[in-house]
């Protein structure tokens, strides 16, 4: 029997990785914005996104579905995010994506959806 899955915590997860990716993009997009970010505290950062990520993919279907359904009220670029990790086939880490090719999907995804 498979343990059952709290429906509240894993929209929790999608929440929080949607914001933590925000935070991670702003970030790496303007490094000296925010002087306390240091790479301790960016390694941090990275392994709560990576661990909020791994809580949606253990929820398996209703983690897509919960990053889904967040993604239709909140049409943001960390919901979308979250949603295309979870596509993924195999899980990708946060370290080794390519920012310049994401943030370009993103915001051509946004624009198609708001035409």
């Amino acid at each position: 029997m498979a343990p059952p899955i709290l429906r509240d915590i894993v929209r929790q997860h999608a929440e929080m990785a949607a914001f933590l990716w925000m935070i991670y993009d702003h970030h790496m997009l303007h490094p000296d914005e925010n002087p306390e970010m240091d790479e301790v505290r960016l390694a941090r950062l990275i392994e709560r996104l990576e661990a909020h990520l791994d809580g949606l993919r253990v929820a398996g279907d209703l983690g897509l579905k919960i990053a889904q359904e967040r993604y239709e009220e909140f049409r943001e670029a960390g919901e979308l995010f979250v949603l295309r990790m979870l596509a993924a086939p195999r899980p990708i880490r946060v370290v080794d994506l390519d920012l310049a090719k994401v943030r370009q999907y993103l915001g051509v995804a946004l624009q198609q959806k708001q035409l």
